[in-house]
Order: structure tokens, then C-alpha cells, then sequence
């Protein structure tokens, strides 16, 4: 197996175990809602799921997306910084992004003030806005290349519902009283499209998004 395919099948990993275990994370914690409460409040300091998210669920699925990130770049060559070379780029940065939110773990209720609190926030933050924006770029690359018109659009319009997910869970004049719903939603929505992008690029080993060319030695 090449390492460009590995880098794939990382990309299929990651978001069904980082989904699989905040399924199971929740499932441990019978006070946890995934209406109200959010994602980082399963690895929060002092509570049972603490090690098991901040490790497996941050830290590994992280490491797994800078992997398919780098597979990405292998597999697409623009010659230069084009739209599918940033794409790439943002999602290793939803990577680090992740693994920097499992090291510094949230107060409990995320409600502190903490450093590792804050930093924390921020490495979160910087993760959810760099997988919006990988799934943006995605689609405007395929678009401009004519590589895939159905994942062009599919990649914008998830982009675009994880956007108004997170604008949702951040509005505090909320009809709607669910911060946590709307952040599992925008989770949600990005972890598909990183599944859906990674299945349909390993069953498709030679995809190009130049002029619909074919890359040469990507395996």
C-alpha cells in the first residue's frame, strides 16, 4: 500500500472515530446533552471521558487529518499555491487545530478562564474555521478544474451549513436554546464531507483538478 493511499484511508478514519467517540464519550456521561452542552465538555479537566477524548478523539483523529492533508498534496499538484493546494494546507490546519484542543483541555463547563482554557478555545476555534474554509476552497478547486461538479457543490454547501451552524451556537439572542446541537451539527456536516472526499479519492486513485488531466505517478 502507498503512502498516498494511507493518507486516504486516514481521512475515512478520522471522522468516523471522532464521531464514534463522542457517541460513546456521551454515552458515558448520563448528564451530558448533546443539546446543550458542547463537544469539549466531554474532555473536560477532572471528568471521566477526559483522557479518552483529549487523546483519541483530539489528539489521534487530528494527527489522522494532517495525514490525509499531506495524501491530498500528494495527489494534487498545481504547480503552485492553487485553490486544492490551500484546501489541503486548511485541513492540516483543522488537524493541528484539534490535536492543540486536546492538549489544552477546557475548564469544566468550559465556562473558565483559565490558559489552557482559552488556548483551548483557540485551537478549537482555529479548527472549525479551517475546515469551513478546506471545504470552500475544495469546492471553488473543482470547480475551476472540472474535476467534480457534485462534489464541488457538495463541498460549498457544507461548508456554508457548518458556517451557519456555528454562527447559530454563537448567537446568544438564540430562539433556539441548543449551543450544543448546532455545534454537532457543524461537526457533523464537515466530518461527512471529509469522509465523502476521502472514499470518492480512493476510489478514484488518479483524480486531477487540472483541467481535468490525470495526475501521473500519484500512487
Amino acid at each position: 500500500m502507498s503512502l498516498r493511499k494511507l493518507g486516504l484511508i486516514c481521512g475515512i478514519v478520522s471522522p468516523l472515530l471522532w464521531l464514534a467517540l463522542i457517541g460513546v464519550a456521551g454515552a458515558m456521561r448520563p448528564e451530558f446533552s448533546h443539546r446543550t452542552h458542547y463537544i469539549s465538555e466531554l474532555a473536560e479537566h477532572g471528568s471521566s471521558t477526559e483522557f479518552m477524548m483529549r487523546i483519541a478523539a483530539f489528539g489521534f483523529t487530528g494527527f489522522l487529518y494532517v495525514c490525509f492533508a499531506l495524501a491530498l498534496l500528494a495527489t494534487f499538484r498545481d504547480g503552485g499555491w492553487g485553490w486544492s493546494t490551500l484546501a489541503a494546507v486548511l485541513l492540516a490546519l483543522d488537524g493541528v487545530g484539534r490535536i492543540g484542543a486536546g492538549v489544552f483541555a477546557c475548564d469544566p463547563g468550559c465556562a473558565g478562564f483559565s490558559t489552557s482554557q482559552e488556548l483551548h478555545r483557540l485551537f478549537a476555534t482555529l479548527g472549525f474555521l479551517a475546515g469551513i474554509l478546506a471545504a470552500l476552497a475544495w469546492g471553488i478547486a473543482c470547480r475551476r478544474h472540472a474535476w467534480s461538479r457534485a462534489l464541488s457543490w457538495y463541498s460549498m454547501g457544507s461548508g456554508t451549513l457548518a458556517l451557519t451552524c456555528l454562527l447559530l451556537m454563537s448567537w446568544t439572542r438564540n430562539p433556539v436554546p441548543a449551543p450544543g446541537l448546532f455545534e454537532h451539527l457543524a461537526t457533523l456536516i464537515l466530518s461527512l464531507w471529509v469522509l465523502v472526499l476521502a472514499v470518492r479519492l480512493l476510489r478514484s486513485p488518479e483524480p486531477s483538478c487540472q483541467g481535468g488531466s490525470r495526475s501521473r505517478g500519484a500512487d
